[in-house]
């Protein structure tokens, strides 16, 4: 599923992301698309997706591709 979602490809990305968004909240998952337990997380928020797009927004970030928050934000895979 998380083909069907957003990508953000760099750290750049995630930050214009958050700060664009005045009046929605910003959902960034964390992780690899490989990863089993990242693909049920992505099935879900892809299920919810369309019932939240009012307030808020969701954006994938693979953290191989974008390691830019891994140590700040403690991100490991």
């Amino acid at each position: 599923m998380s083909y069907f979602l957003p990508h953000l490809p760099s750290g750049w990305h995630v930050d214009e992301a958050i700060k664009s968004e005045e009046d929605r909240v910003v959902v960034l998952r964390f992780g690899h698309d490989w990863d089993s337990q990242c693909m049920t997380m992505d099935e879900t928020l892809y299920g919810v997706a369309e019932k939240v797009q009012n307030f808020a927004v969701i954006y994938l970030v693979d953290i191989t591709e974008v390691p830019d928050f891994n140590k700040v934000r403690r991100v490991y895979a």
